[in-house]
């Protein structure tokens, strides 16, 4: 956020606050001094960290909910969305990214909102997976609706990215596909999104447009991680490679079994999602090239994932991992 900068107050109303990213984000608003009215479900956790925010519960996948207890008829300046699906299944998938995104919007022209601002994914470049499709049909609803715009694709999380810590801290491996560098990113702290989703509220270069964002500094390989990681703790750097086809065989017979198995059926659904990450980069797809550009991706902000991972070794952070985290 930018120091000692003036901000115009505007009312702001924010779905899927009480996520990582959600709550960063009204907590950056509040900061800003905007009036941040927070739509959560009944019995929420963390919506005690919402501090300054005006807590409202309503059921997201309800249209009627939406409006009558998250709006209520009033007006707002502006919708902030964080929310997006757990899983990204495709029921999952259909119901929040898509339907519950649909239904708000819908709710919002009503409210006479002017701008929202929809935290997407960089992934949506390569749509191969349920959530991936449902977030490219809603953006391409928002951008047609009239509304002012921001879509918003991130980079990784830093959360996404920390789930071997304790594995290597405990003198196990480092997990990779392949050879550990198929594929880069350049992770992002809640804390930089959030103040990047603030600007977009008064910076009109951030609306009517599509805006891929990454962390600082340069794109980092699962091996690099690895190899920070090991540095940090002061071990041997100690790797275990996967093998891309281990995933195609799992996914392949969880997709057989699913034919009879609903269950089965979704954790195809996971596999397919894991296999993804494994080996799809989060940069800018450039389709000239038809590869990853890491030099085409915008840098924001100033938090590393090497600060964060010894935030978690050092006990000053917790974990705080997503459905979508790679390992």
């Amino acid at each position: 956020m930018t120091v000692d900068k003036i901000y115009q107050p505007r009312r702001i109303l924010v779905l899927g606050a009480t996520g990582t990213i959600g709550r960063a984000a009204v907590q950056a608003l509040v900061e800003r001094g905007h009036i941040v009215v927070a739509l959560v479900r009944r019995g929420s956790p963390n919506v005690a960290a919402l501090t300054g925010a005006e807590i409202r519960e309503a059921d997201i996948t309800d249209a009627r909910s939406i409006a009558e207890h998250g709006f209520r008829g009033e007006a707002f300046d502006v919708m902030l969305s964080c929310l997006a699906s757990r899983s990204g299944g495709a029921d999952d998938a259909r119901k929040i990214d898509f339907q519950a995104h649909l239904d708000a919007l819908h709710a919002a022209k009503n409210a006479r909102v002017g701008h929202m601002i929809l935290l997407s994914a960089i992934c949506v470049q390569k749509p191969l997976l349920a959530f991936q499709h449902a977030k490219l049909a809603f953006e391409k609803e928002l951008i047609e609706s009239g509304l002012t715009y921001s879509i918003v694709r991130p980079t990784a999380f830093f959360k996404s990215l920390s789930g071997q810590i304790d594995r290597v801290k405990k003198g196990k491996s480092f997990l990779v596909f392949g050879d550990g560098t198929l594929t880069a990113c350049k992770p992002i702290s809640d804390r930089d999104l959030a103040d990047y989703l603030a600007d977009c509220v008064d910076e009109p270069s951030m609306q009517n447009r599509v805006l891929p964002i990454g962390g600082p500094g340069d794109a980092i390989t699962p091996l690099q991680q690895g190899n920070m990681l090991f540095g940090l703790l002061g071990k041997e750097p100690h790797f275990r490679h996967v093998p891309v086809r281990l995933l195609d065989f799992i996914i392949a017979a969880l997709g057989f079994i699913g034919k009879i198995s609903p269950a089965a059926a979704k954790k195809a659904d996971l596999a397919r999602i894991g296999r993804y990450y494994a080996t799809e980069s989060m940069l800018v797809w450039n389709s000239e090239t038809a590869c990853y550009d890491a030099a085409a991706t915008p840098s924001t902000g100033s938090d590393t994932l090497a600060e964060h991972y010894l935030q978690i070794i050092n006990g000053q952070t917790t974990q705080q991992r997503g459905e979508h985290s790679v390992f």
